[in-house]
């Protein structure tokens, strides 16, 4: 293992991290529409606990409704139960061929809590990215100590390290504060 490889592992962890959050930030409810609300809802389809996305096609109509049009009739009635189960406060109404969710505004306080857990989001990823890079430069010690590497590649690569680190938590601060900016958006 040289220090390349331990820069590009860095930076390939710490890009998973941003992926993840962007993940977070797709489940919370904004007042708009969006299919990333309901997909990982899981449903109890024939014994097995199966996301909605694997079980239907869900489309965006509006910035106000999601459509929900199951492979098989079977599953109307268990999607439409596994939302109204969701904490996500949606009350789907089945038309016989589609399941529509309209998504009412956001009342202040809802906007609030929603921005504080985006909030929170934000602070889980800034300490995975700690602890990557962490666990980097545990690496790169034990690289220095075993003379793989010399004292001056450790302290350049430390330094590397750090500055991918603070690239990605300025990225996620951006995130963070696009998303609050959505959520208190009316």
């Amino acid at each position: 293992m040289d220090i390349d490889s331990v820069l590009l592992d860095t930076e390939e962890r710490m890009e998973k991290t941003i992926e993840s959050l962007k993940k977070d930030f797709g489940k919370l409810r904004t007042g708009r529409a969006s299919a990333s609300l309901v997909e990982g809802i899981k449903a109890d389809y024939y014994g097995t606990m199966t996301p909605i996305s694997q079980m239907a096609t869900i489309s965006v109509p509006d910035s106000r409704t999601i459509t929900i049009q199951p492979w098989d009739k079977a599953g109307k009635g268990v999607i439409e139960k596994a939302i109204q189960k969701s904490d996500l406060g949606l009350n789907p109404i089945n038309d016989g061929r589609l399941i529509r969710i309209s998504i009412p505004p956001l009342t202040e306080e809802r906007r609030k809590e929603l921005s504080k857990v985006s909030r929170k989001f934000g602070e889980e990823a800034k300490v995975g990215l700690r602890n990557i890079r962490r666990d980097a430069n545990e690496t790169l010690k034990k690289m220095e100590k075993n003379k793989e590497i010399t004292e001056d590649d450790l302290k350049k690569s430390i330094e590397d390290v750090q500055k991918l680190t603070d690239k990605f938590v300025e990225e996620v601060d951006k995130r963070c504060s696009a998303k609050e900016k959505e959520i208190m958006e009316f």
